[in-house]
């Protein structure tokens, strides 16, 4: 897997068709739900994209980097997604290790907060985040939010 963090302007056109196709394949397709997948937070300065694109260059492993105060106080990670065809390979994991090492060195020593979906608790407690809050629907789906504290 390559793994590349690009800014919203870094991002070329087929780069950001790509993620979104994934981003909506996944969280709105697949997961029947009908939500505002473009928020405004993917063009933010700060915002940051990491991609996960196989041998061939097909993206395979998405997530969002959000800068402190977007959309916790903290810096956090989200839209978290692996594409159906390679999942059960650990891709999830690494692309979790590698949003985590990012957001490290862009944002030192600081908590990363993510807004989880429930089911994927345990996933996430693996990383050594914990659970901060009660649950909650989001879009209709259960979430908790988690928090990794600074290193």
């Amino acid at each position: 897997m390559l793994w590349q963090t690009l800014s919203f302007a870094e991002l070329s056109t087929a780069q950001l068709y790509e993620l979104l196709q994934l981003r909506v394949d996944v969280f709105v397709v697949e997961q029947h739900c009908a939500y505002p997948e473009l928020d405004g937070k993917d063009c933010l300065a700060h915002t940051r994209h990491l991609l996960g694109t196989d041998s061939q260059g097909k993206l395979q492993a998405y997530a969002r980097l959000l800068a402190p105060g977007v959309s916790y106080a903290e810096p956090s990670i989200g839209r978290v997604v692996v594409n159906a065809a390679v999942r059960g390979q650990g891709i999830a994991q690494q692309l979790m290790q590698q949003a985590i090492a990012q957001c490290e060195q862009l944002w030192p020593q600081q908590a990363i907060t993510i807004g989880a979906q429930q089911y994927l608790m345990a996933f996430y407690q693996s990383l050594d985040f914990i659970c901060v809050s009660a649950g909650y629907l989001e879009d209709g789906i259960p979430h908790i939010d988690m928090r990794r504290t600074g290193r």
